[in-house]
């Protein structure tokens, strides 16, 4: 099985007003959205969901240690490399 789509790296999307769904389990087809592919591949798991007020460049946190998700605060920058 192939594993999650995501990265650690931000996703950064145009984004327009209204309620979103980010996704958090990395399963997607839709990343940065949720598609509901969590259902059967990490349940439990559920989305973030915002109402976005203003239309505008956002960058969507994929490393999951933002202190603003769904919005990346730039916390994957001090990830340590993996170990080899």
């Amino acid at each position: 099985m192939a594993g999650q789509k995501h990265g650690a790296r931000p996703i950064p999307v145009e984004e327009t007003p209204g309620r979103k769904a980010y996704c958090t389990c990395g399963w997607s087809e839709e990343l940065p959205y949720c598609d509901g592919t969590h259902h059967s591949m990490a349940p439990g798991c559920r989305p973030i969901v915002v109402e976005v007020a203003e239309a505008g460049k956002k960058w969507i946190c994929q490393c999951h240690r933002s202190g603003n998700m769904p919005w990346c605060d730039g916390k994957h920058k001090d990830a340590k490399p993996a170990e080899e």
